[in-house]
């Protein structure tokens, strides 16, 4: 009882100083990944249970914000310019995914080939939970924070098929044919984004026929929000498709219809949001963090450091080769994409299909990666973000400065980025 009183009277405190620290290298991120391995290595709180609850805690949490994120992005905007999001995802992704691949295999030696490549497709993804700090940031002109915000929105979903087929043949226990493999991920890209279309696009309109009616209220129109991206996540997990990809793509649907008339559920959703993200960085940091440190080899932290420090960066470098994007900007979308609840996931969904102590291994770096992730993309957030937006407004006009919008209309509701500074 003691453990729960410490972790909900210092979460009373974070959030009592929570728009001071918002612009100081400290993040909610850090903060309770610490808290929770603090906790548990202390004994102040018990770690039965723990683990139980971390993998639906961080499911849930990653499905609610990734429907937030999308439905803050203007539509029209980045149907205007969505260069950037589509190359990243396309070109960077894969490579990504290949340069880490090439890595992992001089750092791991005695790993098994696929084994390798799924730690890199482990490590692929961003999160836009970590990404929170940048993307809501209006030092950030807002072509590259909808960048951003799509990218690690749409990413983990793309990589999750990659993830499944590298864990069954590492398991050996895939008798599926190169065919079926590519069924399988067609109907997951595919299937996905047209159940979350259909669920955001007709929970918006439903939306906002009972509002137009007085049938419902802004409380009751938030809880429906949150449930609009349940309903997209289940619907295409039923049909075979990707419920990550559904999320985000109802999220796009549902902030296209009800844009600038329910502002309330922006605000609603998002304290939501961030206190499941919170909760599973805290089960997250009590439940694996404390033995991943203990794994923790040279030979890996190597990896994990040379995946955010080179492979990201040179993989997004290229794949903007030929674009507007200026150097400066490749090189902020390169570092700014840190791993997070994403990349943990997706350790747990296959660390029971892996031998043992492959799996245990599997684990442990993806962990590890995500508190490191957390640490060095955490204190260089915000700094980073002041620092790219004042270099960029005192550019000559170029891609991110010449489309007024950039600066004029901001991704999000000033009402919203109070909610979140506190």
């Amino acid at each position: 009882m003691v453990g729960y009183l410490l972790i909900f009277g210092l979460t009373a405190v974070f959030c009592m100083v929570g728009r001071r620290l918002s612009t100081t290298v400290i993040t909610a991120p850090m903060v309770f990944l610490a808290l929770g391995a603090g906790a548990v290595q202390s004994g102040v709180l018990p770690d039965d249970g723990i683990e139980m609850l971390l993998h639906p805690v961080t499911e849930v949490a990653l499905v609610v914000l990734l429907f937030l994120d999308a439905a803050q992005i203007d539509m029209r905007a980045l149907r205007r310019r969505h260069e950037w999001p589509l190359r990243m995802l396309l070109i960077g992704l894969p490579l990504t995914i290949a340069l880490g691949t090439a890595v992992a295999f001089f750092l791991l030696p005695g790993w098994p080939i696929f084994a390798v490549a799924l730690v890199a497709a482990i490590l692929a993804p961003t999160d836009a939970a970590l990404g929170q700090a940048v993307i809501t940031n209006p030092a950030v002109p807002e072509r590259p924070r909808r960048a951003l915000t799509v990218e690690s929105g749409v990413n983990d979903g793309l990589a999750l098929p990659t993830v499944l087929l590298f864990a069954s043949l590492t398991a050996e226990f895939s008798a599926q044919s190169g065919g079926d493999w590519l069924a399988f991920a067609a109907m997951q890209i595919l299937l996905g984004p047209l159940a979350g279309l259909a669920v955001g696009l007709a929970g918006g309109l439903i939306l906002l026929q009972a509002k137009s009616r007085r049938l419902t209220s802004e409380t009751y129109e938030g809880i429906g929000a949150l449930a609009l991206a349940g309903t997209a996540y289940l619907s295409a997990v039923v049909i075979g498709g990707n419920g990550f990809i559904a999320a985000f793509v109802a999220g796009l649907g549902f902030g296209s219809v009800v844009r600038g008339k329910c502002r309330f559920v922006y605000d609603f959703t998002e304290s939501e949001g961030q206190l499941l993200s919170w909760a599973a960085f805290l089960l997250l940091g009590g439940a694996l963090i404390p033995q991943a440190v203990a794994d923790l080899t040279w030979p890996v932290l190597a990896l994990i450091l040379i995946s955010l420090f080179v492979v990201r960066p040179l993989a997004i470098w290229i794949s903007l080769i030929g674009s507007e994007a200026a150097p400066l900007t490749r090189l902020f979308f390169g570092w700014f994409g840190p791993r997070g609840l994403a990349t943990a996931l997706f350790a747990l969904l296959v660390v029971d299909v892996l031998p043992p102590e492959l799996g245990e291994q599997v684990l442990h770096l993806a962990v590890n990666t995500v508190w490191i992730s957390a640490v060095l993309h955490g204190i260089t957030a915000a700094p980073g973000a002041r620092w790219y937006g004042a270099r960029i407004a005192r550019m000559a006009p170029c891609a991110e400065t010449k489309d007024i919008e950039s600066f004029a209309k901001p991704l999000i509701t000033k009402p919203f980025r109070r909610r979140l500074t506190g």
